[in-house]
């Protein structure tokens, strides 16, 4: 047999993915390919190709014809014939014709196949399965002579990782690396390629990551070693070495002049210096990535101020000391500055600026001409301006400040401040009308329930600040995930009509079934059982229903209503409910009990007045049953025998400073027996309520304002046995401070006045403070005035603050620091703020989606308390204190 080779040789060194399949040899008859003359060998000797024989053929082609394709061979022979992935994979993207000996079917092998063979290599490399691929053909003589083409395929397939491994970082966490690279895409997963870009870019993201963590010299090397047991398996190892952490003593500035190097450090984020506070200060970290942003806020910081031309050049880093166990390094970061000349406005001119005058644009802008220039003046009016233009339906509005810098501003030598011209280039861009709103995901709540809170209309103008109403409207309601802008907004153009677009938003329901068992015991109600349930979303029509159960030794609460937010589809609410409450008090600690039963039913009936504002009144009739205890009616006997036109009593007050107890002589308090006037009490009563509620969220709320006033009128016309006034007002405000903390303040004032024949107020309508929803750490109607027994006695006027700082940890999931003070007041004293009680504490707030309601774990320090109240404590409830 004599044998010419015809190759064709294409090697590279990739890297990319991995997996692991077992080789197997296939020999398949091959298209014709015309081949040079070669001289024949003996027809029976041996042959053998990738160290496989070749089996005889059942027939041979015709004596004298043209060469024929007679077999291709995969072979595997670098990685010990044995492939990763199945041959017949391969096979699939090898489509060069074969002949079929067993059928007498002969391929010719000619231009044609050759011009196959190299189609069949191009798309094997394109598979990125191989390192180093060649096609290698030769002859093999038939025994009457004719000529077949032999087609080898000499692959080596690219190594596979099984193995992922980061070794010697002390301070970066393994998750931390993978959720990074997991965000960036660039995940290396097991059983894939190696891919030589994606191994050096990971390198580049773990020095990044410790650069930010205060390690810029930090070194990442990848080492990439192949496993026992297969072919091409490898086990892919980054190894770090942190290096010192550099932390910064001090930043230094050269070529500041007008503001010292504080000034310009306090506008820096990511690097500071060193702070002597009582607790560590972390912050003095060196974060070399954060440097681009210091330095536009930097930038930012002149600008603001008349430097338009203000520069930060390269920061260097100058060693100043490292730690005895070389941890950590202390350096000095020093940062040039170019400030430049100050400019003053000159000029200040609008074009392009059509449907609104140029005047009234102007005025948008806190900017006047001989005033120093201010880049953030032009933001915030460019702000306003975009919200301008966007109430008109031009939500493509776009504009810049054009500056031309002059050289002087003055003649006045002593003045060095330059003049910069400024013009207001306006594209005011198309006005946009809408033509279809959809709403898609309200999978429970109906299309009528979410468009009535809409403020932009079908055929409208696209009022984008409108838009943005509704969407505050409708995150109150709470029905739906926080619904975010780019998120849940779409606006399409439609091609064939130039000024109109299609709103649509994507909504994701959330549970608005609030339902509720549990069982405990208070020092108030004892021990108790309850269930309930509430929806604000009753069959996706926005109704309001509530059902609540509760049954326990000291107490039995039961109650039912429902409101419908939209009567007749006009945006009026109408709301009923129906009570039944019967709880026994104890007045202090072990003392005889109070006990009253309230019954009776509410009318509510709301309308909106304007934005966010609405008024509500509403009309209840209550009956209220209250007795005493035959230990109670001898107590407060004693009690009235004793009281005379003064009255000393000693109060001792616990506070962060110690115990304090003192005697003080003040106008008789109301008595125990002058307040709890047993027998049978009517109310008929109206409390008309104005509500202004711009706040985001109901259980999670990060921006917005809430404010109550309302006043409740009972007896009089209106009939019942109890006549009295009583206004109360709420302020609660939230100012976001960071995307993920903001700040809630609340504010709560009330007042009761008997009026007609009420003398006084009876016991059951006083004001008492505590429990979670007022001053937490204090149980509930535990704060008020007490009286010379020490017993609780009830006040006709109260003040309440609270203050929360939130942390949002995971979207369902908030932590909170909070400070509440609170304290009722009676008749004979006026409100003092230094009679205040107070508590301080953490929260942590989970709403599980099961009942849609958070749970609260709260532990508070009781700094300003009366003796009897706890020091501290640690308490589980429900819901939200404001």
């Amino acid at each position: 047999m004599r044998c010419a080779a015809h190759r064709l040789h294409f090697a590279a060194a990739v890297a990319s993915k991995i997996h692991r399949f077992a080789y197997v040899v296939a020999l398949v008859a091959l298209a014709p390919l015309p081949a040079r003359a070669q001289p024949a060998t003996t027809p029976d000797e041996p042959r053998t190709v990738c160290n496989l024989p070749i089996p005889p053929p059942a027939n041979m082609p015709p004596e004298g014809g043209p060469p024929v394709v007679y077999q291709i061979v995969p072979c595997f022979e670098k990685q010990g014939n044995v492939s990763m992935i199945d041959p017949e994979t391969y096979l699939h993207y090898i489509q060069t014709p074969v002949s079929r000996p067993s059928q007498n079917e002969w391929v010719p092998y000619g231009d044609g196949a050759m011009e196959t063979i190299r189609e069949d290599f191009k798309r094997l490399w394109a598979t990125g399965f191989l390192d180093d691929l060649s096609i290698e053909t030769s002859d093999y003589v038939f025994a009457n002579g004719a000529i077949g083409k032999l087609v080898v395929y000499r692959m080596e397939e690219r190594q596979r990782i099984k193995l992922v491994n980061y070794e010697g970082a002390k301070h970066l966490e393994q998750s931390k690396v993978e959720e990074k690279l997991r965000e960036l895409d660039l995940m290396i997963r097991i059983d894939t390629f190696v891919d030589q870009t994606r191994v050096k870019r990971v390198k580049t993201v773990i020095g990044e990551m410790l650069g930010e963590l205060g390690f810029p010299e930090a070194t990442v090397s990848a080492d990439l070693r192949p496993l026992p047991g297969g072919p091409k398996t490898a086990r892919l190892t980054y190894r770090i070495d942190e290096g010192p952490r550099i932390r910064i003593r001090r930043v230094e500035f050269d070529g500041n002049a007008a503001f010292d190097d504080g000034r310009l450090a306090s506008a820096m984020k990511h690097n500071r210096s060193k702070r002597w506070f009582p607790l560590p200060n972390f912050d003095s970290t060196y974060k070399q990535t954060g440097f681009e942003e210091d330095a536009d806020r930097i930038v930012s910081f002149y600008r603001d101020r008349g430097y338009l031309s203000a520069r930060v050049g390269q920061p260097t880093i100058r060693p100043l000391e490292d730690t005895a166990d070389g941890s950590t390094r202390w350096v000095a970061l020093s940062i040039p500055i170019t400030e430049g000349p100050r400019y003053r406005i000159g000029e200040l001119t609008v074009e392009g600026s059509v449907e609104v005058p140029s005047g009234y644009l102007l005025s948008l802008f806190k900017i006047r001409q001989g005033e120093l220039y201010s880049e953030k003046d032009i933001r915030d009016g460019l702000t306003k301006a975009r919200e301008l233009y966007g109430a008109l339906g031009r939500f493509e509005f776009t504009a810049y400040p054009d500056l031309r810098p002059r050289d002087r501003g003055s003649d006045d030598p002593a003045d060095n401040t330059s003049v910069v011209d400024v013009t207001l280039r306006v594209d005011e861009g198309p006005r946009y009308l809408i033509n279809r709103i959809t709403f898609v995901g309200n999978t429970t709540t109906r299309d009528q329930v979410i468009r009535r809170e809409m403020r932009v209309y079908e055929g409208g103008v696209f009022n984008s600040e409108a838009l943005k109403t509704s969407i505050r409207r409708l995150n109150q309601l709470g029905y739906f995930k926080p619904i975010e802008d780019q998120k849940n907004i779409q606006v399409d153009k439609i091609p064939d009509i130039a000024d109109k677009v299609d709103l649509t938003l994507k909504l994701e329901e959330q549970n608005r079934n609030q339902v509720s068992f549990g069982a405990g015991m208070s020092e108030v109600y004892g021990i108790f059982v309850n269930a309930s349930y509430a929806t604000t979303n009753f069959l996706g029509k926005g109704e309001t229903l509530s059902l609540n159960v509760e049954t326990g030794s000291r107490s039995n609460n039961y109650q039912a209503s429902l409101t419908e937010p939209y009567v007749f589809d006009r945006p009026i609410s109408l709301g009923a409910s129906l009570f039944s409450r019967k709880t026994q008090y104890f007045l202090y600690s072990s003392d005889p009990e109070y006990s009253e039963v309230r019954e009776g039913a509410t009318l509510t009936a709301g309308m909106p007045v304007r934005g966010f504002s609405r008024l509500f009144n509403s009309y209840t009739y209550e009956i209220i049953d209250s007795a005493a205890s035959d230990a109670l009616r001898t107590t407060t006997s004693d009690d009235t025998a004793a009281s005379g036109p003064t009255s000393t009593s000693t109060v001792t007050v616990v506070t962060a400073g110690g115990t304090t107890t003192y005697r003080q002589t003040t106008p008789v308090t109301p008595t125990l027996n002058f307040l709890i006037e047993e027998g049978r009490h009517v109310e008929s009563r109206i409390e008309p309520t104005f509500v202004f509620d711009t706040v985001d969220n109901p259980f999670m709320p990060h921006r917005g304002m809430r404010f109550t006033a309302g006043t409740r009128l009972a007896g009089g016309a209106l009939g019942g046995t109890v006549n009295y006034l009583r206004p109360e007002a709420e302020w609660i405000v939230y100012v976001p401070h960071t995307r993920r903390t903001a700040i809630g303040l609340r504010g709560q004032a009330g007042y009761l006045h008997a009026y007609g024949g009420t003398e006084a107020l009876p016991y059951y309508l006083r004001y008492f403070l505590g429990g979670e929803n007022q001053i937490r750490g204090f149980d509930l109607r535990t704060v008020g005035p007490v009286n010379d027994q020490n017993q609780l006695i009830g006040g006709n006027k109260f003040v309440l603050f609270n203050a929360e700082y939130y942390v949002d940890i995971a979207p369902q999931v908030r932590a909170l620091a909070f400070h509440d003070a609170g304290q009722s007041f009676d008749e004979t004293k006026r409100i003092n703020l230094r009679d205040l009680r107070t508590s301080s504490g953490l929260e942590v707030r989970v709403v599980l989606p099961v009942v849609n309601m958070p749970f609260r774990l709260i532990y508070s320090w009781n700094t300003y308390r009366d003796a009897f109240q706890p020091a501290r404590g640690f308490r589980f409830a429900v819901g939200t204190t404001f």
